[in-house]
């Protein structure tokens, strides 16, 4: 999808908890359901109906027959359904299923409180689009290429009482990775989408970009980059390499990651993000974790007996 400069590491920002435990010791990540990000335009590309009617509802039929035919050919696999007769049945259900909903779309269009130059045209250009974010259902594992951003580790570090996770990506791996550009349009042109159909390598490409790495400009602070993958907890195709603690993460937190990752078959470094003094930079230091291991785990009641044998 993209050709840039990838860096050497990318991050992830995570608050602690069960999930980002298994995570870090199963090596794994999440990718989310876009439909959860704190973005609501984000993976919510819009369509330019620039294309006939005949044309717009070639698509539609195209892209209902796919999803359906992806759907029913699951459940027949579910129930060990297969042969001539089940290919032939899911076939013409799937284009039942896009006749009744384009039969709909006409329809509706003659009610005649569409205050719209050309009702049909509008539900057509509304159901490719619902359609197409359907065929874009999607996990996504957001990535940032800093470290020390401020506004990162208040959104997403759990304002710092959270971790920052870094990767490094491996050359097997690198073509997975995609860099998410900022501004442009979020219109999708019906014609690249019936390219798309078409089996236009470059419309493929295009869509792909537009529905899943195009956010709006505010976003830019964020510098990410994008795994996109099957929804859901996943092993990771990147290299745990380090982990860094915000300026408020409890040190039994820290101890508690440090002590999950020991004799991991990689090892892992760790560091603490520490304000810079007179000025709002914050900067990446090394940890001690021997150090820090002295102090954990401690016994509450050590020093009363210590103290019980004092008369």
């Amino acid at each position: 999808m993209q050709c840039d400069t990838l860096p050497d590491r990318l991050y992830k920002y995570r608050s602690f908890g069960n999930l980002t435990i298994d995570m870090l010791v199963s090596d794994k990540l999440y990718f989310a359901d876009p439909s959860t990000f704190n973005d609501p335009f984000d993976s919510k590309p819009c369509v330019n109906a620039d294309i006939s009617i005949q044309k717009l509802e070639g698509i539609l039929r195209q892209l209902v027959e796919h999803r359906t035919k992806e759907r029913m050919t699951a459940a027949a696999k579910s129930i060990k359904y297969r042969g001539p007769k089940t290919i032939e049945h899911i076939t013409k259900h799937s284009r039942l299923e896009a006749e009744r909903l384009i039969n709909n779309i006409r329809y509706l269009a003659t009610d005649p409180d569409y205050l719209i130059d050309d009702p049909e045209l509008y539900l057509l250009t509304l159901s490719v689009e619902d359609e197409l974010l359907r065929q874009f259902n999607r996990g996504i594992v957001s990535l940032a290429e800093r470290s020390d951003c401020p506004l990162m580790w208040s959104h997403y570090g759990d304002q710092h009482k959270g971790i920052c996770v870094g990767y490094s990506i491996q050359p097997d791996t690198s073509d997975q990775v995609h860099k998410v550009e900022y501004g442009g349009s979020r219109l999708i042109e019906a014609s690249t989408i019936s390219a798309m159909l078409d089996d236009d390598y470059k419309a493929r490409a295009y869509v792909d970009k537009a529905a899943l790495l195009r956010k709006s400009p505010e976003w830019n602070y964020e510098r990410e980059w994008r795994l996109i993958g099957t929804q859901g907890l996943q092993d990771s195709p990147l290299e745990l390499e380090e982990v860094i603690f915000g300026m408020r993460c409890e040190p039994t937190i820290m101890y508690s990651v440090i002590k999950m990752l020991s004799g991991r078959q990689k090892d892992v470094h760790f560091y603490e993000m520490r304000p810079k003094r007179g000025s709002f930079e914050i900067i990446k230091c090394e940890i001690d974790a021997d150090e820090l291991l002295v102090h954990y785990p401690r016994r509450a009641r050590t020093i009363l007996e210590e103290f019980s044998s004092v008369k």
